[in-house]
C-alpha cells in the first residue's frame, strides 16, 4: 500500500468525529421537534381545561425549521454509511473494476452537488434569508431557515471526500490485484 493511502487514513478520526457531531445534532433536533409538537398539540387540545397550557405561535415555524435541518443533515449522514439511494440492477453484470469506476463517477457528481449546496445555499441564506424574519418571531432572521442547505452541503463534501478516497483506494487495490493475477 503506498504511503499516500496510509497518510490519508490518518484523517479517519476527523470523519468519525464529524459524523458523530452531525448525528447528535440530528438527534437533538428530533427531540426538540417531538417536544415542541407535543406541547403544541397538548395546548390545542387541553387549553380549555388547563388555561396556562397554550399553543405557542412560534411552534409551527420552529418545527418546520428543525425538520429541514434533520432532512438535509441526515441525507449527508447517509453518504458516509453508503445508505443513499442507488441503482444496482446492472451491478451483477459488470466487473468489480467497472462498478468501482461508476461509483467514483457518481460520488464526483454528489460532491459537485455538495459544493452547489454550500455556495448557492450560503448566498441564499445571507441574501434572501438575511432580509426576512419569521412571522411569529420577528426578532429572528430567516437566515436560519435557509442555513441547513449550506450546512448540509459542507457535511456532504466532508463525507464525500472520505468516500471518494475509499473508491480510489479500492480502484488501486483492484488494479494491483489484476496485475498480480
Amino acid at each position: 500500500m503506498p504511503k499516500f493511502f496510509t497518510t490519508l487514513e490518518k484523517a479517519k478520526p476527523f470523519y468519525d468525529v464529524t459524523y458523530k457531531v452531525v448525528l447528535v445534532l440530528c438527534k437533538l433536533l428530533l427531540i426538540a421537534d417531538i417536544l415542541i409538537t407535543s406541547y403544541a398539540v397538548a395546548g390545542r387540545l387541553f387549553n380549555k381545561y388547563v388555561p396556562f397550557l397554550t399553543d405557542p405561535a412560534w411552534s409551527e415555524e420552529v418545527v418546520l425549521t428543525c425538520m429541514s435541518y434533520m432532512a438535509v443533515l441526515s441525507a449527508a449522514l447517509a453518504i458516509r454509511q453508503n445508505a443513499h439511494i442507488r441503482m444496482t440492477a446492472f451491478d451483477r453484470n459488470l466487473s468489480p473494476l467497472a462498478i468501482a469506476i461508476l461509483d467514483l463517477i457518481a460520488d464526483i457528481g454528489v460532491i459537485a452537488l455538495g459544493f452547489v449546496m454550500l455556495f448557492v445555499g450560503w448566498r441564499y441564506a445571507t441574501t434572501l434569508g438575511g432580509r426576512g424574519f419569521y412571522v411569529s418571531m420577528p426578532w429572528l432572521s430567516r437566515f436560519w431557515m435557509y442555513f441547513p442547505v449550506p450546512l448540509a452541503g459542507l457535511a456532504m463534501i466532508i463525507f464525500e471526500l472520505e468516500t471518494i478516497f475509499n473508491h480510489i483506494k479500492r480502484l488501486y487495490e483492484l488494479k494491483t490485484a489484476k496485475r498480480g493475477a
